[in-house]
């Protein structure tokens, strides 16, 4: 989603910006990333009952040592379909790493416009810079926790590119708070799918209010995609 890779970058290596990705320290992940499809093309991270997804920053200088994503809309990384051709540039191949990430820029965009939540609060220090340098801390430790296979190329390239000035757009844009907040129909078909993975009966179904002297509208549950623990 906010993982902003240009192919100008990803081919001739300008217009990134500069992160120290071989020396980014090796973290830890826990907990469960669950992304679900909600309606064409969109999907939403949920952090999974009893075992949201977490990043716990091995960085003294952290201005937010352990990172937990709240509910959000993603596409994973945003990576041209040009560069998809190339190993390590998959939408969903460092997945957790652009999750976190995607939270740190949701968690701006409400800063900015004075709506966040008090988690979103907690990255009120965190400079772009820094941003940049939690997804190499992220990608590093999926390779050392040999999740996904290491690349000579993909690691550097993505680092670069979230520290580069397209990026830095997106993280000083002004009014995207409202449009990063999973909508009441979404987190209505969330929360219906959580129910039937908590095995709860059809009693529970949920239901949206109609509109006035209409009856209210059963919720049809959101797909499962993808579910990786750690």
């Amino acid at each position: 989603m906010r993982v902003l890779l240009s192919f100008f970058c990803l081919s001739i290596l300008m217009g990134c910006g500069s992160v120290d990705y071989e020396n980014a320290p090796v973290g830890r992940f826990k907990g469960s990333l669950l992304v679900m499809w909600v309606s064409e093309e969109k999907f939403v991270f949920v952090p999974a009952p009893g075992a949201p997804l977490r990043f716990e920053r091995n960085n003294a200088s952290a201005s937010l040592p352990v990172i937990m994503p709240e509910m959000m809309y993603t596409d994973g990384g945003s990576i041209p379909r040009a560069a998809r051709l190339f190993q390590g540039f998959s939408p969903w191949g460092y997945a957790p790493a652009y999750m976190v990430h995607d939270w740190i820029f949701v968690a701006r965009h409400c800063l900015t416009d004075g709506d966040a939540t008090p988690a979103e609060q907690g990255v009120a220090q965190m400079t772009f810079q820094e941003s940049a340098e939690v997804i190499a801390e992220a990608i590093q430790t999926l390779i050392f926790e040999r999740k996904v296979q290491k690349s000579d190329v993909a690691p550097r390239v993505v680092s670069g590119a979230v520290a580069g000035p397209i990026s830095y757009n997106r993280w000083t844009i002004k009014g995207a708070c409202e449009e990063d907040r999973v909508s009441e129909q979404h987190r209505a078909e969330v929360e219906a799918a959580l129910n039937q993975l908590a095995g709860k009966s059809s009693a529970d179904e949920i239901i949206l209010p109609g509109d006035p002297g209409e009856p209210g509208v059963p919720v049809t549950p959101a797909g499962i995609v993808a579910q990786i623990s750690f």
